[in-house]
């Protein structure tokens, strides 16, 4: 969601079975501690990497129909030293960006939305240029809104008032302050304004709130059972909760502030509020790629790609809510999510039947950019590859291998 952390997007981090830190006397995790036999290498190599990059903790599901590998590592919440495990709920993040497009394709299937409309037809004089910019261009990041999380001080007030609930309409207000990016249609730019637009036109239409909607909708038909759109906050509902982190990188160690009682709901709505687990977010990304939730040519809709921009730090193209990543292994299928306080990524194949989820609980809380964050994202990136190549059961590229090792672990 921080539009500082635009690797993220694209990076993951996987950990081994039997990985796990305790607190130190600090209250920060300890150093990482070895796996336990039988864990698989190159998860135990990554598991490692990231530790040692600031994160307390981490879970991860690796699945290939019906055998499927969960891990954890690390710490849940600091403050008890409760370990982190696999079935942990966390903040999905912007992996609800592919929730809020299944339910607008929904709509398209339903002919109560049309793809290719102005926005106008359905908020009228709510965007500047309305008329020229149509849902198929909020859904794929090519209208040119400018994103309100790259306003400095609207970020700069997650932090200071952090229980503050916003209206979509005051994000917006946010985001129309600055001028769009590009005319619409001649560009591509990560924009959460446009999934904020979005889940208004599909409340609009079906008079019915987005909680609802992924309840009935996309949870209940999918059998996910910890799965739910934050109204505004987490609750405790599932099996457990990882308490999200901002971890502040820029002293010799990382220190954190929990945000696990910040509304999420409040600031990332349509664009980033779904809260799940790594095997509630491994059966939906399936059943996405599998066209479960709605027909073949809003599948086939949904994965025509623009190409992301050359200077982008990963390769691949973005569709309707969903990322290609031509990862070095392969190519896949999914999208990444960051809060305040959780870094996510959902990755599946072609065919849905192989997948693979991953959570750290922490995101770099800096107000400035450093080289804690570098090194975060730089590893993190890596990592994305390493777990691709983990899913696929391939050997992981010298270079990828070269930049997870560049630092710590």
């Amino acid at each position: 969601m921080r539009a500082t952390a635009i690797l993220a997007t694209a990076a993951a981090v996987l950990t081994a079975p039997g990985v796990a830190t305790a607190a130190g006397a600090d209250g920060h995790p300890a150093a990482f501690a070895p796996a336990q036999r039988g864990g698989n290498p190159v998860l135990e190599d990554v598991a490692r990497r990231m530790m040692a990059v600031g994160p307390p903790g981490y879970a991860a599901r690796i699945g290939d129909g019906h055998r499927v590998t969960r891990t954890a590592a690390g710490l849940a919440d600091i403050a008890t030293g409760r370990r982190m495990a696999a079935r942990d709920q966390f903040e999905a993040g912007s992996n609800t960006k592919t929730f809020t497009a299944v339910l607008a394709l929904q709509l398209v299937d339903r002919g109560q939305l049309k793809l290719d409309a102005p926005v106008s037809r359905y908020l009228p004089q709510v965007v500047p240029n309305g008329r020229n910019i149509t849902v198929r261009m909020l859904l794929n990041h090519t209208s040119g809104l400018f994103s309100y999380t790259g306003d400095e001080n609207f970020m700069a007030s997650l932090a200071s008032d952090p229980q503050r609930v916003w209206t979509p309409q005051e994000l917006l207000a946010v985001a129309f302050a600055h001028e769009p990016n590009f005319a619409p249609g001649t560009g591509w730019s990560y924009s959460n304004t446009n999934y904020t637009l979005l889940g208004m036109i599909i409340e609009k239409l079906t008079g019915r709130g987005l909680p609802e909607l992924v309840r009935q909708r996309i949870a209940a038909p999918l059998g996910l059972r910890h799965t739910y759109f934050a109204d505004p906050r987490a609750v405790h509902t599932g099996p457990g909760y990882a308490h999200g982190y901002g971890v502040r990188l820029a002293g010799p160690q990382p220190s954190y502030v929990d945000t696990a009682t910040w509304p999420i709901g409040g600031w990332g709505g349509a664009a980033g509020a779904v809260i799940s687990t790594t095997d509630d977010l491994a059966r939906f990304f399936s059943a996405v790629l599998r066209g479960e939730l709605f027909s073949a040519e809003q599948l086939r809709q949904m994965t025509t790609t623009v190409e992301l921009p050359a200077d982008f730090p990963m390769k691949g193209g973005y569709g309707l809510g969903l990322i290609r990543l031509d990862s070095a292994c392969g190519t896949v299928w999914g999208h990444g999510g960051d809060t305040l306080g959780h870094h996510s990524i959902a990755l599946a194949t072609a065919d849905g039947r192989r997948t693979v989820v991953s959570v750290a609980n922490a995101e770099p809380f800096d107000a400035e950019p450093n080289a804690g964050w570098d090194r975060y994202y730089r590893v993190a990136m890596a990592a994305t590859d390493a777990s691709v190549c983990a899913m696929l059961g391939r050997p992981v590229p010298a270079s990828v291998l070269e930049d997870l090792h560049s630092v710590g672990g």
